[in-house]
């Protein structure tokens, strides 16, 4: 079955609390906290205390996507706030096993990400170490951007790479993903759909939900 994350950041902050609770009714699968620092993306978002906040509103899977020049400074912070999952970004660290392994030592699963102009080939090799590839479909750093159709050849690559090689990497689609796209997104290999303005905007979320596990 196809997983729908609400990316929190879409969200209307004056209510958090019922913005979470009802994307939980509606039954989305997990949540996706989209943590920006202003220097490897132009934005800022918000920070551990914000996920401690939204860990203590919701029992679901909170995949927390470190956008920061140092991820690996801020690992121990977002473990401790709720963080069931951590992604952080290939072009931040080239050769990043080292801390997929340090995140699965801290009890949680570690994701890996790449932007819109990385070439799938450059993250195959590192596949096998994360539990997720979150493949970004804008570039990073605000919402409500138009997905760039060519992420959908790096889902399809990174499809092959992990089924040819039996491995248990989930795909992660992150970008301008909305109803009108998310089939074609499914047909190329993702397993994740991440949705901020999409989902959080739509006045029919169960039914959104509903459309996006069915595919």
């Amino acid at each position: 079955m196809v997983k729908i994350a609400p990316s929190v950041l879409g969200a209307d902050f004056a209510k958090l609390g019922e913005e979470i609770r009802d994307a939980d009714k509606s039954g989305v699968d997990l949540f996706h906290l989209d943590i920006m620092d202003g220097h490897f993306v132009p934005n800022i978002s918000f920070g551990p205390a914000i996920v401690k906040t939204i860990n203590g509103l919701t029992d679901k899977f909170l995949d927390v996507h470190l956008m920061l020049a140092q991820p690996e400074k801020y690992f121990e912070p977002f473990v401790k706030a709720g963080s069931d999952s951590i992604t952080f970004h290939l072009e931040v660290h080239p050769d990043p096993t080292r801390y997929a392994e340090e995140l699965k030592s801290m009890g949680i699963e570690a994701g890996l990400s790449v932007n819109p102009d990385t070439p799938a080939e450059k993250v195959l090799p590192y596949l096998e170490h994360f539990d997720l590839l979150l493949v970004m479909s804008v570039f990073p750093g605000f919402g409500g951007q138009s997905f760039i159709e060519t992420a959908l050849d790096t889902v399809a690559v990174a499809r092959k790479h992990v089924d040819d090689n039996n491995l248990s990497t989930k795909i992660a689609v992150d970008g301008g993903v909305d109803a009108s796209n998310a089939a074609r997104v499914v047909e190329a290999g993702a397993d994740i759909l991440v949705m901020g303005s999409a989902f959080f905007n739509s006045d029919e979320r169960g039914a959104l939900v509903k459309m996006v596990q069915a595919l």
